[in-house]
């Protein structure tokens, strides 16, 4: 077959897209004993990218942004975060909000930059904002980040959007507000609405975090996409942390990233043994992604890690990564 390589891939269509890669690719890189290896293909992957591509791709990856769930062990895992990390904790209708302060709290007094996640349908009024916002003043958290929820409401706040316009009227004194967007949909809301809704969450917020995701065309074409349509909120990259492949397509499925699970797929039949031995980084999306990475106008700011606790592995991940960029400079 005649393609074009990039990335240590060959693309079977032959052509290689401006700004975002087509996912169908193969690899080619063999050892001496004709099998196929993953480390010369990732070093040949890091010597292909243009210089501003590894730039932009080490400047994201070496100050990342960790996200825990507040289970019982997330104490025990953080223990392995980088000094002065940026770190977020999620909510849940099952572990509640108190869970969510206080790993944030205890985070924070570790010396952590740690924003919480406030689910709008989990505070019941104004007076119940207030006391969380109280909260967390005291425990020095400075930084939010607003989703709508799950589960029925416990009060009167719906929605996101209705707990940042009351989060506005507070006159709060937040740093910085982040909000959730979708590039490849929502399971419960049209697309349609999810647009209008993150136009309007622009006037309140400072980022927004795109939804775990493996598909970096998905993913380049929906920022192409909002940035015509006059979205300019900073774009935190949502990525899963180092997890093993069967518990990727597992959670794909789950959140609705359809396109992404389909892809996954692909690469288990693609890779075969050598992805499943053992934890799975997000590489080669990044790596796909780096065209749109070092676009300025793409106003990506962050790598948002969802490590799902695995934060020793995720941590580990990093530092690699890290290490073969330097090593391809």
């Amino acid at each position: 077959m005649s393609g074009v390589v990039r990335f240590g891939l060959e693309y079977e269509n032959g052509v290689v897209p401006s700004f975002t890669p087509i996912v169908r690719l193969r690899w080619h890189m063999r050892d001496h004993h004709g099998h196929r290896d993953l480390a010369a293909a990732k070093r040949h992957a890091v010597s292909v990218l243009t210089l501003e591509e590894r730039r932009a791709l080490a400047r994201l990856v070496a100050s990342p942004i960790y996200e825990l769930v507040p289970l019982a062990n997330a104490r025990d895992h953080a223990a392995a975060l980088p000094t002065g990390a940026r770190v977020t904790v999620t909510t849940s209708v099952r572990l509640g909000l108190d869970a969510t302060l206080e790993l944030s709290a205890w985070l924070s007094s570790r010396g952590h930059d740690v924003a919480p996640h406030i689910a709008a349908r989990l505070i019941r009024d104004r007076a119940h904002l207030s006391d969380v916002l109280a909260r967390m003043r005291s425990a020095g958290l400075h930084r939010v980040f607003v989703v709508g929820g799950d589960g029925d409401p416990v009060g009167e706040v719906a929605d996101g959007l209705s707990l940042l316009r009351l989060l506005d009227e507070s006159g709060h004194l937040l740093d910085e507000i982040g909000v959730p967007a979708y590039p490849e949909g929502h399971t419960k809301i049209p697309d349609n609405v999810l647009m209008r809704d993150l136009r309007e969450k622009q006037r309140y917020a400072q980022a927004m975090t795109t939804q775990m995701s493996f598909n970096a065309g998905a993913v380049g074409s929906w920022i192409e996409r909002i940035r015509r349509d006059g979205i300019t909120l900073p774009i935190h990259i949502g990525i899963p942390g180092a997890l093993e492949l069967g518990k990727l397509v597992a959670i794909a499925a789950r959140i609705g990233v359809v396109d992404s699970a389909r892809y996954l797929m692909k690469q288990r039949s693609l890779l075969g043994h050598l992805v499943q031995r053992g934890p799975l980084g997000a590489d080669q999306f990044l790596r796909d992604l780096s065209p749109t990475l070092a676009a300025p106008v793409a106003g990506l700011q962050a790598l948002h890690v969802f490590t799902m606790n695995q934060v020793e592995q995720t941590v580990a991940w990093q530092r690699r990564m890290m290490a073969e960029l330097q090593e391809g400079h």
